[in-house]
């Protein structure tokens, strides 16, 4: 399943973006977002989700449970 930043406890900081593998994080409003059309998990990249990893906030940096999980290129 893909990523998203809860929008509330995002700071801002901007950690996350320079990290994403598959620039899918971008600032809207202040905060970020991560486009779920291209968050991958980070599979095939890193063993955990760099943005999660960078997230000076815990618990910022969440699965999105409504989306389908990465399922890696057709």
């Amino acid at each position: 399943m893909p990523f998203k930043i809860i929008a509330s406890q995002c700071t801002g900081c901007s950690a996350c973006e320079p990290e994403c593998p598959n620039v899918a994080i971008a600032e809207k409003g202040g905060t970020f977002v991560i486009d779920p059309k291209k968050c991958t998990e980070c599979i095939g990249h890193f063993d955990e989700p760099q943005c999660v990893a960078v997230c000076p906030v815990d618990n910022t940096c969440v699965i999105d449970t409504s989306l389908a999980r990465y399922q890696g290129p057709a």
